[in-house]
């Protein structure tokens, strides 16, 4: 409803006496994801909870937009991929703090902002897609092993510059240092089998086709390739290869991304927001999440997706994703002084 609408109604209904009558609950969404992956988790909730969800796709400029609409802002819920982005929401002074037990209890603390400005609601792990032929035996590696001499001209990976990587680099800097990642980067270059580019789908294609050995990929990918989603040639790629998951030399786990959400600054439905992040993180939504998009579920023994059940056990690792988010700059930084995708 909007706020002329507003104005007009209860002008219409004082005229007669009358109360305004109470509006129907409801929550406003905006966010970055695929429609397809996200609406049918929100229209669940809409007919369990008797809600109405209004959902904006912002494709991109999530937060500027948010910024420009300032105090009137109809957002409730800001969602969105990858842990920078809502630590930047956060940066920006457009999120605000909550407090709710449910999703204390169903999100690991290391996994959402510890003041309760944003939380994860699902998972994706990095991991490596490794040539089935070649190496069938190859059940356990870690990260920093992929620049061991043995490795060289056999690896293929997309730009260090994509988040997905700066968040990996950003890991192994809170890990093991700044120098000691300079030395790593440095050589998982030379072990490169082509130029750092493509996407991770490339890397399944790339070790089908011979050029590399293994390639550094995320776990959602294999799910939409084998399960068909992606047409025939993908899913040949994706049989292809075996999936490991990588830990770190200094020990801990393999590496995850997330989505996530944050209760907007100006929130008018403050209290429905925090419903549907409760019922996102719910063992009902975290099975949806699965089978929409093949991502692990953020709520440790919440169902898993088959195919991903297949590559093994996922133990997250335990570093705080804020901790890592400090280090994305040097991460960044990083690649170009080594000339990683060079």
């Amino acid at each position: 409803m909007t706020a002329s609408f507003k104005a007009a109604a209860f002008a219409a209904f004082a005229s007669l006496g009358l109360a305004l009558p109470a509006a129907a609950a409801e929550v406003n969404v905006y966010t970055t994801r695929e429609p397809g992956l996200i609406q049918p988790l929100l229209d669940a909730y809409a007919e369990k909870a008797g809600v109405k969800v209004n959902t904006v796709f912002v494709k991109e400029g999530l937060a500027e937009r948010v910024a420009a609409e300032g105090a009137n802002s109809p957002a409730d819920i800001l969602m969105t991929v990858d842990f920078g982005n809502l630590i930047d929401l956060v940066d920006r002074g457009l999120t605000q703090p909550t407090t709710s037990a449910a999703i204390e209890a169903a999100v690991p603390a290391s996994l959402r902002d510890a003041n309760g400005q944003w939380t994860a609601l699902s998972l994706r792990a990095r991991v490596l897609y490794v040539s089935k032929d070649r190496l069938p035996d190859l059940k356990a590696l870690a990260y920093e092993d992929l620049a061991d001499p043995k490795w060289k001209g056999k690896v293929c990976i997309r730009s260090g510059q994509h988040p997905y990587n700066t968040s990996l680099i950003a890991a192994v800097i809170a890990k093991d240092g700044r120098e000691a990642a300079k030395t790593w980067l440095t050589d998982l270059k030379a072990n490169l089998a082509r130029k750092a580019s493509g996407g991770d789908r490339e890397g399944a294609r790339d070790v089908l086709a011979g050029l590399c050995d293994v390639a550094v990929g995320n776990s959602y990918y294999v799910g939409l390739m084998r399960s068909g989603k992606g047409g025939p040639d993908q899913q040949k790629w994706a049989e292809a290869i075996n999936v490991v998951l990588p830990t770190f030399a200094k020990g801990g786990g393999t590496h995850v991304n997330v989505s996530g959400a944050a209760v907007a600054k100006n929130a008018p439905n403050k209290e429905q927001a925090v419903k549907l992040l409760e019922f996102l993180v719910s063992d009902e939504a975290q099975g949806l999440y699965a089978k929409a998009n093949f991502e692990y579920p953020v709520k440790p023994g919440a169902p898993v997706d088959p195919i991903l059940a297949s590559f093994g056990e996922l133990k997250v690792d335990d570093a705080s994703l804020a901790e890592i988010s400090k280090n994305r700059k040097a991460a960044s930084a990083l690649v170009d002084e080594v000339g990683f995708d060079g």
